[in-house]
């Protein structure tokens, strides 16, 4: 059987056959591109509506030991909340890659200063979940 593989923006085609995998061809991966939007017209001053408010930026994460995404993923589960104590080792989320849940744990005991992801969010890799103090 071939396959076809994205991984970092290179594709890679291989073939498996009887228990091993020949690489056929590599190359970039190319994204569709996107239709620039048009530029906007601009409006008479005295019917100018008022500007929305805009949206809250995501909070920094404060002073503490910040507990990092491992991989890319969707939070399934939050278990903990601001001020709660946690020991080393207690589950802080549940992430969901690659259909694997992956229990994020307390590297030390301490105190949940904040925490940056809701049930439902998706993470990259290197994101800031839960910040302990």
């Amino acid at each position: 059987m071939t396959y076809k593989v994205t991984l970092n923006g290179r594709t890679y085609e291989v073939e498996v056959e009887a228990g091993k995998a020949i690489l056929l061809d590599e190359y970039v991966a190319i994204s569709p591109m996107s239709t620039p939007a048009p530029a906007p017209v601009a409006a008479p001053v005295e019917a100018a509506p008022a500007a929305p408010a805009p949206a809250p930026a995501p909070a920094a994460p404060v002073d503490g030991q910040a507990v990092e995404a491992p991989m890319p993923g969707n939070i399934l589960k939050v278990n903990v909340s601001v001020g709660q104590s946690v020991g080393q080792g207690d589950v802080l989320v549940v992430l969901e890659a690659m259909k694997m849940e992956n229990e994020i744990m307390a590297p030390r005991a301490g105190t949940v200063a904040q925490v940056l992801v809701s049930k439902g969010s998706t993470v990259d890799t290197g994101a800031v979940l839960v910040v302990l103090k």
